[in-house]
């Protein structure tokens, strides 16, 4: 995936964005520094995108979504859930933008720039 280094090797780049999309579905908000929620925000509405499809679609294309979304996320099956019950229904009717980020200010210890990620 091209985009932010976020200064990692590149198992450590996707582990820690597994990780923070994982945490976005399973709270609905995050804070962290601006460059990690900017580095983000493609992959978790591209699984709201994958999810969506897999609403009204037949049982094999529903399996199929829930199994992309499920090899690109930590936590699980009640994540999964999570994103094709209680999240992906709300955007039905929505084009894309799902998600939405504020900033915040700097970090006191060391002046970065902070951000909280959400949905819309």
């Amino acid at each position: 995936m091209q985009g932010y280094k976020l200064g990692r090797t590149t198992a450590q780049r996707d582990g820690l964005r597994r990780s923070l999309v994982t945490e976005l579905i399973d709270h609905g908000r995050i804070q962290t520094t601006e460059t990690k929620c900017k580095a983000i925000r493609d992959q978790a509405e591209k699984l709201v995108t994958i999810a969506k499809s897999g609403l009204d679609s037949e049982t094999s294309r529903q399996v199929t979504a829930r199994r992309l979304v499920a090899a690109q996320v930590d936590g699980g099956v009640e994540v999964v859930r999570k994103l094709f019950t209680d999240i992906a229904p709300r955007y039905r009717e929505r084009k894309g933008g799902y998600t939405r980020i504020y900033k915040l200010g700097p970090r006191k210890g060391d002046n970065a720039q902070m951000a909280l990620i959400e949905w819309v």
